[in-house]
């Protein structure tokens, strides 16, 4: 450990270089605000699926709470303070979950895998906050009259299509703010040379409460996801997660979102549950 780390900036690996800027210090440790940014514009998709199928990718502790409901969610975000202005991609999965510990016991989506199109936020969200991501890439959508066409690939492969189409504008009140329920995370990370071990193995919270969000305009549609089933040649580190999501069963579409939104929060609220 470097000799002169504190307790009050944030560091990762590698660590004796000092504090690293990130979402939540910048250069010399500031904060950001997130009020006026990201710019971001977000097309979710939910469907009802197989109870059962769900509780089978569930970590320790966690178990599903009401309607075995998954949202998928593809989000672009621009004027990242953070990046200095640049900005990145994500690709999530969530569906209600509840965690009971020995300590805590929250009820929240559960974010079971998000996708992002840069190693920095994935860096930053692994070591420091718990979120289960990976890399993916994330174009801009393809909109042609009225469709907006998704895609998430790796390495020229598309492993996932997500549809938007007959959108209709409605009043930004009447839909909730994004991540108004919190979300819910395992942690993990395993112990070098011990296959099977972890260094850490915990449930982390982000609390619903310090988002700046506003919406500024938002639709609802006509939605359709697909997970499209790989081979390991196709995806060799990610096939299994993959042909995980393309098996949940597709019961009963429950709608569709294009929203647009401004602000956020630099989740230093984020905790560790026991």
């Amino acid at each position: 450990m470097p000799r002169d780390m504190t307790k009050t900036l944030f560091y990762r690996m590698p660590a004796h270089f000092g504090p690293t800027p990130g979402p939540r210090q910048g250069p010399n440790g500031e904060r950001f605000e997130d009020i006026d940014t990201p710019l971001s514009r977000a097309a979710s998709v939910s469907f009802l699926t197989d109870a059962a199928k769900l509780e089978d990718i569930l970590p320790p502790g966690f178990s599903l709470d009401g309607e075995p409901v998954v949202t998928v969610e593809l989000r672009h975000m621009t004027e990242i303070e953070w990046l200095a202005g640049r900005g990145y991609g994500t690709f999530g999965v969530t569906f209600p979950t509840r965690y009971d510990g020995t300590q805590d016991h929250v009820s929240a989506p559960f974010l079971a895998v998000l996708w992002e199109n840069l190693p920095d936020p994935i860096l930053s969200g692994r070591d420091e906050l718990g979120f289960s991501k990976i890399y993916a890439e994330l174009p801009p959508p393809r909109v042609l009259r009225g469709r907006h066409v998704y895609n998430a690939a790796w390495l020229g492969h598309t492993f996932a299509t997500l549809e938007l189409s007959e959108l209709k504008d409605v009043d930004p009140k009447s839909l909730a703010t994004p991540r108004s329920s919190g979300r819910l995370h395992y942690k993990y990370i395993p112990r070098t040379g011990a296959p099977g071990e972890a260094d850490v193995a915990y449930a982390t919270f982000t609390p619903p409460t310090g988002y700046n969000t506003r919406v500024i305009s938002a639709a609802r549609a006509t939605g359709r996801i697909e997970f499209h089933r790989s081979t390991w040649d196709e995806l060799p580190t990610m096939a299994h997660i993959v042909n995980t999501l393309a098996g949940l069963p597709q019961l009963e579409m429950r709608g569709a979102i294009l929203m647009e939104t401004r602000g956020g929060k630099d989740l230093r609220d984020q905790r560790a549950l026991a």
